[in-house]
């Protein structure tokens, strides 16, 4: 395996999945589904073995990506040990997935709109409470960082 990656957002039902279904077809298509692991996961347990928010899933389908498949779960500590790259969603996330992660794991831990310096921003908002618009804007950050997490992961020898 040339690299593991989990998202991480608070139910695992918006961002996270989100960021999961963008980042596997972007994975698939430069064909390294089989050199890169991907899953998500949620801080909190609100909304366990759940699909997507349904808003969530149509905005990404709209733009080609399926989350249909994906199904909610709760961070574990195994997760520390599988995963080189732990991203979160916004800074309350990193705060509560920090406080769970052994030390040594630590330095795997970052907010995932570190991978996209270029918008300027660095918590992906949580859509969950307002309107369908919020969830096409969150697509278009994931892009953005997706697209510069994947470069350098092909990067990597």
């Amino acid at each position: 395996m040339k690299a593991s990656v989990l998202f991480v957002c608070l139910g695992n039902i918006c961002r996270s999945p989100t960021a999961h279904g963008i980042f596997k077809k972007l994975v698939d298509d430069a064909g390294l589904n089989n050199t890169v692991a991907i899953d998500s996961c949620g801080t909190g347990d609100w909304h366990l073995d759940h699909a997507p928010d349904k808003r969530a899933q149509t905005a990404a389908l709209q733009q080609g990506f399926d989350l249909s498949g994906l199904r909610s779960r709760l961070i574990c500590q195994a997760d520390f040990i599988r995963f080189d790259y732990i991203l979160v969603m916004d800074k309350k996330n990193l705060h509560d997935v920090l406080l769970l992660c052994p030390e040594q794991f630590k330095h795997k831990c970052e907010l995932f709109l570190t991978y996209a310096n270029e918008l300027a921003v660095d918590e992906v908002p949580d859509p969950y409470y307002g309107g369908d618009d919020g969830f096409e804007d969150v697509i278009e950050m994931i892009k953005v960082a997706s697209l510069n997490l994947l470069k350098e992961i092909q990067a990597i020898d």
